[in-house]
């Protein structure tokens, strides 16, 4: 897949594929290269670029609210997941995060409970160009929790409503020294994620608000924007000893 740019305009398409816009239409040739400049047949310039994670979190389908880029770079800071790891995942929904790890060359198996929200995530992976790499289950990892032990993990990752029951199973599910990372949208979720964690006996347990606001830069001075405060969500952090 490659992105046709053109001003704040951006459509991904395939090698083959044909872009008809107000701007004309044209056919992206199979042999097309990222820096390329495509011209339609009224002579407009498209940019071709290779997606990148935040492109590719723009053009998903989307089947819910994704996970925003700031959190998931707070899950990969904090748990240090790297290339050739393993990450048992739930709540899949549209597959943003699953898409950014495999993209940094970890092999995930995600759990999704919805099945068209499942299909839906498997279209993304392929866009993505890492459907090699991650495995969208439809189902409830609760129910597969024995099978997953014998598999031990290096990151537990949940962004779904029973992560505390999950939470519980991490020292089974995860390797000496695996990071469980809990996203929630809510206080209570997330302070029963935190208990969880400390009754499983997971150490290193802490937990933080992700908030981003972005800056204003004009004639009149510099400040940080007053459009909304930028909150996302909060995160749990564990550690399996």
């Amino acid at each position: 897949m490659i992105l046709l740019v053109h001003g704040d305009r951006e459509y991904l398409r395939a090698p083959g594929d044909e872009l008809h816009t107000d701007l004309g239409m044209l056919t992206v040739p199979e042999d097309v290269e990222a820096g390329q400049t495509l011209e339609t047949h009224i002579g407009e310039e498209f940019l071709v670029r290779e997606p990148r994670g935040p492109d590719l979190f723009n053009h998903f389908e989307r089947t819910g609210a994704p996970m925003m880029p700031r959190d998931i770079g707070l899950i990969v800071g904090h748990t240090g997941v790297a290339a050739g790891e393993r990450v048992l995942d739930a709540g899949t929904g549209t597959g943003v995060l699953s898409a950014y790890l495999g993209r940094l060359g970890v092999d995930v198996t995600t759990f999704e409970r919805d099945a068209e929200f499942a299909d839906v995530a498997r279209e993304n992976m392929r866009l993505a160009g890492v459907e090699e790499r991650v495995d969208v289950r439809t189902g409830d990892i609760t129910d597969e929790v024995d099978d997953l032990a014998a598999s031990a993990f290096d990151v537990l990752t949940l962004d779904t409503e029973n992560a505390p029951e999950v939470v519980r199973h991490a020292p089974d599910l995860l390797v000496t020294g695996g990071y469980v990372a809990v996203y929630s949208p809510f206080v209570e979720g997330t302070r029963a994620a935190v208990e969880a964690a400390r009754e499983a006996g997971l150490s290193d347990v802490e937990t933080f608000e992700t908030i981003q606001r972005h800056m204003d830069f004009n004639d009149r001075g510099s400040r940080p924007s007053t459009a909304g405060v930028g909150h996302t969500g909060y995160l749990v952090f564990a550690r399996n000893e």
